[in-house]
């Protein structure tokens, strides 16, 4: 099972932090949101001091951060944009370069673009800031294979009100998504490796709205299918889905 998780410059708390945390509830790999936080390229003129909690010396690469840990770490950017036009052009710049590509919903006007794109793996926090999803949007999901993320943080982490209206939300998209089959994906939405549950924390909230056990560990498990599969997608061996490049097409 997977986590998705932001970072330092976006979150409170390094990689190694967070990959640190992770292992030790259990986790398989994290999926690293942050743009530039597996970049050592860009991440050199970043403005502004680490955060109190990071390490003297963070570790940036992935793969080093993998084997010191026993974690897979994966290169994700997540697109936070004010309208279709401006993801559009994020997406079209980020997706040959990461793993996984995100877009922040919240907006009827987002979220309808998001999952109308094959090219975009994850419709993440759908119903934020007061957003709605609908019959439309989870047949569209399902059609281009865009995951729609349940986001279990404002449960985990809002009191009172709030944690009410996050839990009326997360049901009314739980019925949808259910009702449509479309594909999703869980996380708590940590920015602090402080933030980061156990799965079984999550299993609990996610039966708090009407999943059963397995199927929040099936939205953990769905990070790590869309990481192999880009990773497949992106190798020099993949020429489209179901064709693979082999000794014939090399000595040609």
């Amino acid at each position: 099972m997977y986590e998705a998780v932001h970072a330092y410059p976006d979150g409170e708390a390094t990689v190694a932090r967070h990959a640190a945390t992770a292992a030790r509830h259990g986790y398989d790999g994290i999926v690293v949101r942050t743009r530039d936080a597996l970049d050592p390229a860009e991440g050199g003129g970043q403005g502004g001091s680490a955060p109190a909690d990071a390490d003297e010396s963070p570790v940036r690469d992935q793969d080093a951060l993998g084997e010191e840990y026993g974690i897979d770490v994966v290169d994700a950017v997540e697109i936070d944009d004010d309208d279709p036009t401006s993801a559009s052009g994020a997406v079209g710049n980020y997706r040959s370069d990461r793993t996984v590509v995100c877009v922040v919903g919240g907006d009827d006007a987002l979220n309808r673009f998001a999952v109308e794109q094959a090219r975009v793996d994850v419709l993440a926090r759908p119903m934020a800031d007061g957003g709605d999803f609908n019959h439309v949007l989870a047949k569209a999901a399902r059609d281009n294979g865009v995951r729609v993320e349940f986001d279990f943080g404002p449960a985990l982490r809002e009191t009172g009100g709030k944690r009410v209206r996050a839990l009326a939300d997360l049901r009314k998209l739980r019925e949808i998504v259910d009702h449509y089959d479309a594909p999703y994906v869980v996380s708590a939405n940590a920015r602090s490796h402080l933030q980061l549950r156990a799965p079984r924390e999550l299993v609990a909230v996610g039966e708090a709205i009407g999943f059963d056990a397995e199927a929040v560990r099936e939205g953990l498990r769905a990070w790590e299918d869309l990481v192999e599969r880009n990773r497949d997608r992106r190798s020099e061996a993949f020429i489209e889905p179901g064709v693979r490049r082999g000794r014939y097409e090399e000595d040609g």
